[in-house]
């Protein structure tokens, strides 16, 4: 699956707990930009807070106010209004309530300066290091404390709410969604914090954002990767093509998240970006090549392995014996593809194949071998590449998307215990029990193969 377009989340996903970019995102960002990957923001921050993230990091686009807001840098693409008389039926609840509100205008959020406190530096980081264990007791102190409060003057949000609103942000803990929720069942309610409430228009969410961003861009859902960490980015993260969970998301996050990384404190988009073949993470002392596919391979045994060799070594003879194991049970699979499922011509060819190592074997003996084995190891393998390649240009088919498929699905090889398995004698890298169903690359590799065959076949047609 190639990835044409990259969402983020900000509070807890961009931002580390400090409120920075970590700088091994921003190198991913700049990273993915030259390869012609698109990247934004789908966040419920509004369109002021985001601003200076499209100018610093060069974004081509943000999904805010959780969809109703949608920009570019250089235009407006999408904005959907509260209407009036829902903004003053809030209003008013809050103020019978004795709540705090405030009004998402396309400058930011106007109105509480508690929320205002809340979704401030010092607000989120005090959110962020609050231990689990203390939520209910700060939750019930949270609500003895806007209780205490003076009510906002309704008519100060009166003179607010004649701007354009695109989304309320509620203080409100997290038991109190569905009976805000069963109260204006025309709106939607959604969640990034534990004490606030954003409320939006019905049907608009995140996912939808990005869903008319790619119709402008022109990428499918299934070409999205998103990052979140909250209740909000739940639809987000299972609607796109692969939704990554932060190592510091919510539990439910996680189980509905194709991948977890890493915390946003810990360069975790960097590393999800690397688990699937986006970007190349290099360790210190790490040699990168100017062959793409090559670094994408040594990014998976980084993975796998947790390390790479980078002095060049030569193999010894059982070590390289099983690396051969690998390719000849890739050039059998070839041969019975070749053989279109018929036993008789199969076995035929299996019976070539053994012919054509003797004969090899044979030749190779016949001949003087001046060169040091690590000159002929080295050798032999790029005439397999060369090989290789050759094959594939005399079918007609462009590998490149074929070997981006297959290497998304080799960094699936992961297993629940967040590590690699190996063959004890072999050392290959064995596949977990749910690696079939969620990675096998076929279907993928068949669809490319049905566009690269329409695409030829519209050439044929244009050369009429």
């Amino acid at each position: 699956m190639a990835i044409k377009a990259v969402f983020f989340d900000i509070d807890g996903t961009l931002l580390s707990d400090t409120k920075r970019v970590q700088k091994s995102t921003q190198k991913a960002i700049q990273s993915m930009k030259e390869q012609g990957i698109l990247v934004g923001v789908a966040t419920g921050r509004g369109p002021g807070f985001v601003q200076p993230f499209m100018d610093n990091l060069g974004l081509d686009f943000a999904v805010t106010y959780n969809g109703q807001y949608i920009f570019t840098r250089d235009q407006i693409l999408y904005q959907n209004q509260l209407p009036k008389s829902t903004i003053y039926r809030v209003i008013r609840y809050a103020g019978d309530k004795r709540r705090e509100i405030s009004l998402g205008t396309s400058s930011g959020l106007v109105g509480s300066g508690i929320i205002g406190m809340g979704t401030s530096k010092f607000g989120q980081l005090v959110s962020s290091i609050v231990p689990k264990k203390w939520a209910k007791a700060v939750e019930r102190s949270f609500k003895h404390l806007i209780r205490s409060f003076k009510p906002q003057n309704i008519e100060t949000l009166k003179t607010i709410m004649r701007e354009p609103v695109y989304q309320i942000v509620l203080v409100a803990t997290e038991d109190e969604t569905e009976k805000i929720q069963n109260k204006f069942p025309h709106i939607k309610v959604t969640r990034s914090s534990p004490y606030s409430a954003d409320l939006i228009s019905k049907n608009q969410s995140k996912i939808q954002g990005i869903f008319r961003v790619g119709q402008q861009f022109g990428f499918e859902m299934s070409e999205v990767m998103a990052f979140g960490d909250s209740e909000n980015d739940m639809e987000m993260l299972s609607g796109v093509g692969v939704g990554v969970a932060m190592g510091n998301a919510k539990d439910e996050v996680k189980k509905i998240a194709h991948y977890t990384t890493a915390s946003n404190n810990n360069d975790g988009i960097s590393k999800a970006l690397a688990h699937y073949g986006l970007v190349h993470l290099t360790p210190e002392h790490s040699f990168k090549s100017s062959d793409d596919n090559f670094n994408k391979v040594k990014d998976f045994h980084q993975l796998m392995d947790g390390e790479t060799c980078e002095t060049p070594r030569v193999y010894g003879a059982t070590e390289g014996g099983h690396r051969s194991d690998f390719k000849v049970e890739e050039i059998v699979e070839f041969l019975y593809a070749a053989c279109q499922g018929n036993p008789q011509v199969f076995a035929q060819a299996i019976d070539n194949l053994h012919k054509a190592v003797d004969k090899g074997a044979q030749k190779v003996q016949s001949k003087p071998h001046p060169e040091s084995p690590l000159v002929g190891q080295v050798d032999a393998l790029t005439d397999l590449l060369y090989f290789t390649y050759g094959s594939f240009v005399l079918m007609g088919v462009d590998p490149k998307p074929f070997f981006d498929t297959v290497h998304e699905a080799n960094m699936g090889k992961i297993f629940p215990d967040g590590k690699a398995h190996f063959d004890p004698v072999t050392h290959k890298i064995l596949k977990p029990d749910d690696w079939e169903e969620r990675f096998a690359p076929e279907p993928a590799i068949k669809r490319e193969l049905d566009r690269q065959i329409q695409k030829s076949l519209n050439r044929k047609k244009d050369d009429k």
